[in-house]
Parts: structure tokens; sequence; C-alpha cells
């Protein structure tokens, strides 16, 4: 069988990465294009000449600026949405409803309000209709190297997880994930945050805090910590680290070894072949063989770049659907390290324990910025004490 498919948001130019757009739908349309079950139909952006370029260079005849459109339309089996998550749930929702659409693959973070997440995934399966959201990073060797390390114990138990990040929501959205992977999906009982709001800070429209700290606890008893900053250092010296009862496992995206193992004191390497968490990055002897394969009139198969994490949550997606089988992004499974990023935000606004599963319909974090609580002077700190207050408490 051959699926459909179709991409709503194309993004302005595959080439720009700033908070505005990262032009998802290219990386998007790589992954179904290398598929042979796979046909790329069409293309809807709100921003005509957008949509246009990305049929240009994909030659689609299927253009639109109205996704319902296009549904009616195209009739596509699946759709990707690749625009900003204030609006995913909406688009969600309406490819859900449509007649034709099997599979929706959406990107991260799923959405901005805790009861839009929630609602995605209920109406998926009301529909039947596979809820995929863009979490690659689980597709990644080190990721996928660091389960294996732990599965068969080389750290012993697990006790605590940590990781840092720029912040809790679009960034930290991918590492609460991966703790739910390492975790097993274990259900988390409470969550303690405290942020910083020192300036205004959007990503793709979303507002994000500017520095942060997270404690959770699983019902097992793991601990999890993170610690997020805009700028400047943050308290966990690692991407992502496991401690477990005989030793740690670390991933780290930059600097040194893209994943490493420490048992008796000692770090030791472990090999990803040339992966990082974010992509594959050829070493110094096979970057130059494949420029020199690039200028010479033959062509070495072993030397061609592995699919990227985006192709390989796309193949995995497409194979789940073929197979019946639920994905590991499914809409279900990412929903539970997305609560925690509302529940911190919950922490903070009810200055204590967010306890789950969470009683909230909004985003605290938008709900206390409404409120004028956020920044470096938010008014509850600057109000004057009850003078009933002051009397009642407790002499030191």
């Amino acid at each position: 069988m051959t699926y459909r498919v179709a991409i709503v948001g194309t993004g302005a130019n595959p080439e720009k990465r700033d908070r505005d757009g990262y032009a998802m739908a290219y990386r998007h349309a790589g992954g179904y294009e290398r598929l042979d079950s796979c046909s790329l139909v069409a293309c809807a952006d709100i921003v005509r000449e957008n949509a246009e370029a990305f049929a240009k260079h994909y030659d689609l005849d299927g253009v639109y600026e109205d996704h319902e459109e296009m549904l009616s339309e195209v009739e596509p089996d699946i759709v990707s949405i690749c625009v900003p998550p204030a609006v995913h749930a909406e688009l969600v929702i309406d490819c859900a409803k449509a007649p034709s659409v099997e599979a929706v693959h959406c990107e991260k973070p799923m959405a901005t309000t805790w009861e839009d997440c929630r609602r995605m995934v209920e109406v998926c399966e009301q529909e039947d209709v596979q809820l995929t959201i863009d979490h690659q990073r689980r597709f990644s060797k080190p990721v996928q190297r660091a389960k294996a390390l732990l599965d068969a114990g080389e750290i012993g138990e697990l006790r605590r997880v940590e990781w840092s990040e720029v912040n809790l929501f679009d960034a930290g959205a991918h590492l609460f994930d991966l703790c739910d992977l390492f975790t097993d999906g274990e259900r988390v009982e409470w969550v303690l945050s405290g942020i910083d709001y020192a300036r205004e800070n959007r990503w793709f429209g979303a507002i994000n805090e500017t520095r942060a700290i997270s404690q959770w606890r699983y019902a097992d008893g793991t601990m999890g910590f993170a610690s997020t900053a805009e700028e400047g250092p943050t308290l966990v010296d690692a991407y992502l680290r496991l401690v477990g009862t005989d030793g740690e496992i670390e991933i780290q995206p930059d600097d040194g070894p893209p994943l490493r193992l420490r048992t008796d004191g000692g770090w030791k390497a472990i090999d990803t072949d040339n992966e990082t968490v974010y992509s594959y990055s050829p070493d110094i002897k096979t970057a130059a063989v494949k420029k020199l394969v690039g200028v010479l009139p033959i062509e070495i198969e072993r030397f061609s770049d592995p699919p990227t994490h985006y192709e390989r949550a796309i193949e995995h997606l497409v194979s789940s659907l073929s197979s019946g089988d639920e994905p590991i992004i499914s809409g279900r499974s990412v929903l539970r390290g997305t609560e925690l990023v509302f529940a911190s935000w919950q922490s903070v606004r009810q200055r204590g324990r967010a306890h789950l599963p969470l009683d909230i319909d909004d985003n605290p974090l938008e709900a206390m910025n409404d409120q004028g609580v956020l920044g470096s002077s938010p008014t509850w700190a600057t109000e004057e004490p009850d003078a009933t207050e002051e009397e009642e408490l407790p002499a030191d």
C-alpha cells in the first residue's frame, strides 16, 4: 500500500533556524520521500508563497492556503503538522476528523495548554487515528545505546535522572520525554519547581521561562531533576545523566563523547557511530573520503549518511501504522512527559508540590504572565503583607 501524505505548515526557508521557525516541513518531507510506501501529494500554508516554494521544491501539484480544503480535495492518509504549538490542537483535531486520514504526525511540544494536549490524544483515539509527536531524539544512537546499557544492568538500579537545557517547554519537552523512556513510563507522583522570568521569552510564539529548576518523584522512588537557563550555566553539567546504584551514564551533545559510562570511577566512551543526540557527524576520515567520492565518477554506498533522526521517526510511524502496533512516540506516551512541563509551572503557581495527575486545563506560565506575577519584581513579591498575617507569624 502507498500512503498519500500531506503537510500543513511549510515554513519560509529550510536553511533558516531561529525562534520564529525551523521550516520543519522540509525535514518531514525528506522522511516520507525516502520511503517507497509513501507519496507526498500536497501541502498547505497560510502564506501562499511559502506553500508554493515548498511545492516547487518537492514537485507537488497540491498547493493550498486552507488546510480543510486540502483535506477534502486531496484525501491524504497521513498528515504532518509543522506549525507553531499554539495551533497544534486545532489542526490535529481537524485532520483526525477528516474521513481519509489514518495518521497524524505533529511537531513538539504537543500544545500550549494541558487541556489541548489531552484533547488531541482523546479525539485521535475516538477517531481511530494514529497520533505521533516528533520526539525524534528517541531514535538517536546515544539514546538507544544508553537505554540498552541501562536495561542490561550496567549501572544497577536506576535511582535518578538529571538533565539540562535552555527551557522546560520547547527544548525541555524532549528531555522529559527521554526520562519517560528511561523509566519505562513509570508514573510520576509529584513535581516541585522554581522559575525565573527575567524578560519576555518566546519560542515559536509560545512563552518559556528564562531559568528553572524542577524536581520530581516517580512511584518506584526514582527521582528526577532538571535545570534550565537561557543564558549562563545550569546546575546539571550534562545534557542527560542516568544515576544508578552501581554507576552512571551520560549523554552529551557537544563536549566530549556523545555517550559515556562510569562504573568504577573512570569514564568509558561508548561508540555511537558518529552520532550525537542531535544528528550524525562523520569523523575526519569519513568526511574526507565522502568529499573525494563526491568529485569522482564513482559511488560508494557505505559512505552515504545514515537516516536522520527525523527520518527514523517517520519510518517508525509509518511502519507502526502498517502493523497496527502503538508507536513509541504515540500521543498517549508523549502525554506523560509533557505533563511534567505543565506540572512544573503549576508547582510555581501554587508555590508547592504539584501532584499528578494534574487537575488543570490551562497553561500556568501564561496565566501567571497575564496576571503580572512574573518578572524580576512580581506583584506578589512587592505587596505589603496583611497586618493580621504579620501578627500570626511565629517568633524567632
